[in-house]
């Protein structure tokens, strides 16, 4: 019995094969099929990008910034080995960032970018100018060997927070808005260059004159005029007008009393001269040139022939 059985157990192995392989594939199958649905959580990337809105960010720490543009030929040649070289950031503890001029036109002209590329060391809010060969090996020399310290900083005059940098990015901000909107006239609206710079014209000149007239208001509302702002000034005003043409009603009379006195003056030598004439000879005749008769011998000489006159009679 115990041999039947045995058989029979052996037979019924031999019969019906265990499936345990076929099952270990299937398993191995669907544990791939799981970890591949899994979400993959990629290495973060260590280039990170500078824009306007977050920019402050690079003023703590130690930064090595990039400033390119896609169309820069240069710019292209830089990126694999700028791409190399943030790769050592994290190892470094630098931080590596890039700015695209095209997209953020106000860090240009923060940062006063005239040239591409254009690289920027930072350290703690104090900005050099890379100014050594580009390659990576470079690069790590400049950050591991504090190559930066040999490296004039830039004035505080013009770092990127100033008063003056910041009306500076303000001015290239609008200048990429005109330029867009210009482009949009001319592109989708189909309005002639001619006429969008007619636009542009006359929106500059009643901007302009809308932020006198507002500069003018402010100035009077803060620094009042000391005499409109009294409160006998109109009272004083009308005074001193009265006084005014009361004093040239005064000149004008004296002027005309001068004139008088001026034309009897001028009637009296008419006369004098007239009797100096017809006295200068005892005919009435004017007195020859040559005889010079002071008034007193003239006054005996008419004397004399008066009583000659009257001792014929």
């Amino acid at each position: 019995m115990a041999c039947l059985l045995a058989s029979s157990s052996s037979t019924g192995t031999a019969m019906f094969p265990r499936q345990n392989k076929p099952r270990s594939w299937v398993s191995f199958l669907f544990l791939g099929i799981y970890l591949t649905s899994l979400p993959v959580f990629a290495k973060p990337d260590s280039l990170k990008d500078v824009t306007d809105g977050n920019w402050e960010e690079i003023l703590a720490g130690e930064w090595m910034i990039e400033f390119y543009a896609p169309w820069c030929p240069a710019c292209q040649q830089l990126q694999p080995v700028w791409k190399e070289f943030a790769d050592w950031g994290e190892d470094m503890g630098v931080n590596i960032a890039k700015v695209d001029v095209t997209e953020q036109p106000g860090l240009s002209g923060r940062f006063i970018i005239t040239s591409l590329p254009t690289i920027y060391h930072c350290k703690d809010g104090v900005f050099r100018k890379y100014q050594g060969a580009r390659s990576k090996d470079d690069f790590l020399s400049f950050v591991d060997e504090q190559k930066w310290t040999a490296v004039e900083p830039v004035s505080s005059w013009f770092g990127p927070s100033s008063f003056l940098m910041n009306s500076m990015s303000a001015l290239f901000k609008l200048s990429m808005f005109i330029r867009r909107c210009h482009n949009y006239m001319t592109e989708q609206l189909g309005i002639p260059v001619w006429g969008s710079y007619v636009i542009f014209g006359l929106a500059t000149l009643f901007s302009g004159l809308a932020l006198g007239l507002l500069l003018v208001f402010i100035a009077d509302f803060v620094f009042p005029s000391r005499r409109f702002s009294a409160p006998n000034y109109y009272q004083k005003k009308q005074t001193e007008q009265a006084r005014l043409i009361q004093q040239q009603d005064e000149d004008h009379e004296a002027d005309g009393e001068e004139d008088d006195d001026e034309e009897e003056e001028e009637e009296d030598g008419d006369q004098d001269d007239v009797w100096r004439r017809r006295r200068g000879s005892p005919e009435g005749r004017p007195e020859p040139k040559g005889q010079g008769y002071s008034d007193e011998a003239l006054r005996k000489r008419v004397i004399g022939s008066r009583e000659e006159d009257e001792e014929d009679t």
